[in-house]
């Protein structure tokens, strides 16, 4: 019985390297249309690669295959079957259920006038429609490989299409990255995307004509080099494969494993090698060419980022120093409060409910307004900065305006350069940084999330390391009763989740935050 019948399944058994075999699944219910599909297809060859005939019975079997089958690039499809329609159901059923645009469809039929050419053609999308009588083995030929090749063109297309989508997306989000080692690490990330591969990679930057490559992002059985030079690698084979690629300067696609090179105008010269499992196909190797000539571009931009946020940094630090000037036992206190809120910011990106905020862009702009915090102490008498033994309420109440000074500095510095985050963070902060989460602090009173998250970040950190260290009126606190001290504090003075990072952090990594405190 026709629902019994079985076909054998066509040979996929291919050498390493040969060529991936078109498929052509046949739709027929009828044994002979089977068996002579294969005599007139079982050696033909398009584009140097062979065909594999794939069998179905029925629309309900052919549909199970396609389901299974993603990359099926013809279907014969007879229009009678198991109904006299189900044929030109399954057509449907191929392009709007299963939304395959890309398969091309050529109809079948012993039938002519049951299913009219004319009106097949214009509701169904097909490619071709053929009475069984006119396919003879030339004519079967030349529809199979016309068929084939408008497949591979869509594939091109399609395969293009989704491979520049992927590099629009990957460049956006590399364009937020701010330090070439993260950065390194998402090209590798982005190139694994536009193959679908993963696993092996490295990318190496080399600065001057010695060729001094240097590993800044590694992955898989590669991971253990990043950070170092690629000749202390100890890999002989790859260390040979890339310096071939630098001295040609081009890259070399391998069986397994592709090296790329690219260099950015101002002469760095950037080599990433990508392991992977099969041959990469031309239209991928454009891709990755046109998503590494992003990867130069991109460097060269976080070279220029590097030399301005260095600019910004010793512009801020200089002003920051005028408030140190006028009181030398704060001396380093606003570097180590910056890199203490930067390391208090990574560790709230990394679990906590304003992870969302902190990405990387507000932490390197947040430990830069960090170091402003105090500016605003530039305006305060020298008597009351230096004086040895506890404020006078009057004193007291001068000294609380560097809060005030410090936000009204800042703010009139963001409206000349309106688009500056480090500039409009500094002023949150010298403005907030002395306010309570209880709503007792100064200068305004705010209370919880009221007060902006970058002044929660910097008063845990602008605390601490006052406890920590010697000030005219008191001696340094020892670690543990700082810690105590903040952790008894917290949901009173501080923001219970910072607090909750900040205790994270207080071992090993938070003692030796910075130069020690007490010098």
């Amino acid at each position: 019985m026709l629902d019994e019948l079985t076909f054998a399944p066509e040979s996929t058994a291919l050498d390493d390297g040969a060529p991936r075999p078109w498929k052509v699944l046949v739709v027929d219910d009828e044994p002979d249309v089977h068996a002579v599909t294969r005599l007139a297809l079982g050696s033909v060859q398009f584009g140097g690669r062979p065909i594999e005939l794939l069998h179905a019975a029925s629309a309900a079997e052919a549909r199970r295959m396609l389901l299974g089958e993603e990359d099926v690039a013809l279907a014969l499809i007879d229009v009678v079957m198991e109904t006299d329609d189900a044929g030109l159901r399954l057509v449907r059923e191929i392009r709007e259920r299963i939304e395959n645009r890309l398969v091309r469809i050529v109809l079948r039929t012993g039938q002519p006038g049951q299913a009219p050419e004319r009106e097949v053609i214009v509701d169904y999308d097909i490619n071709d429609y053929k009475a069984k009588t006119e396919l003879t083995s030339q004519r079967l030929f030349t529809t199979v490989v016309a068929a084939l090749r408008a497949y591979d063109q869509l594939v091109a297309l399609e395969t293009s299409r989704r491979g520049l989508e992927r590099i629009l997306e990957g460049s956006e989000q590399l364009l937020h990255l701010r330090s070439m080692e993260v950065f390194a690490s998402g090209v590798l990330t982005q190139v694994g995307a536009l193959l679908g591969i993963g696993g092996d990679g490295i990318l190496c930057v080399s600065h001057d004509a010695a060729n001094d490559l240097v590993v800044f992002a590694s992955s898989g059985r590669f991971t253990s080099y990043a950070g170092n030079a690629l000749a202390a690698s100890g890999d002989a084979a790859l260390a040979e494969q890339v310096g071939s690629v630098m001295s040609t300067r081009r890259s070399r696609y391998g069986t397994t494993a592709s090296t790329l090179y690219t260099r950015t105008t101002n002469g760095r010269s950037v080599v990433i090698h990508v392991a992977h499992a099969r041959p990469l196909e031309t239209m991928e190797r454009k891709l990755v060419e046109v998503f590494v000539g992003h990867v130069a571009v991109g460097i060269d931009n976080l070279a220029l980022f590097d030399d301005v946020r260095r600019a910004h940094r010793a512009t801020v630090e200089s002003l920051a120093v005028l408030a140190e000037i006028r009181d030398p036992e704060t001396h380093a206190h606003v570097l180590r409060v910056s890199m203490l809120a930067e390391r208090l910011a990574r560790r709230l990106a990394e679990r906590s409910p304003y992870a969302a905020y902190l990405d990387e862009r507000y932490i390197d702009a947040l430990a830069l307004a960090a170091v402003m915090h105090d500016v605003g102490k530039a305006t305060t008498p020298e008597a009351i900065l230096g004086k040895p033994g506890p404020l006078e309420d009057d004193e007291r109440t001068i000294m609380r305006q560097h809060t005030v000074a410090g936000r009204r500095l800042l703010e009139r510095a963001c409206q000349i350069s309106s688009d500056s985050l480090y500039l409009r963070l500094g002023a949150e902060i010298a403005g907030g940084h002395h306010e309570r989460w209880d709503g007792a602090g100064y200068p305004v009173g705010l209370a919880g999330e009221n007060i902006p998250l970058s002044a929660r970040i910097v008063a845990v950190a602008d605390v601490y390391d006052a406890l920590v260290s010697r000030r005219a009126y008191k001696e340094a606190w020892p670690h543990d009763e700082a810690v105590a001290y903040i952790v008894a504090e917290r949901g009173r003075h501080f923001d219970p989740v910072v607090v909750d990072a900040f205790i994270e952090t207080a071992g090993g990594a938070l003692r030796a935050y910075g130069v020690s405190a007490s010098t």
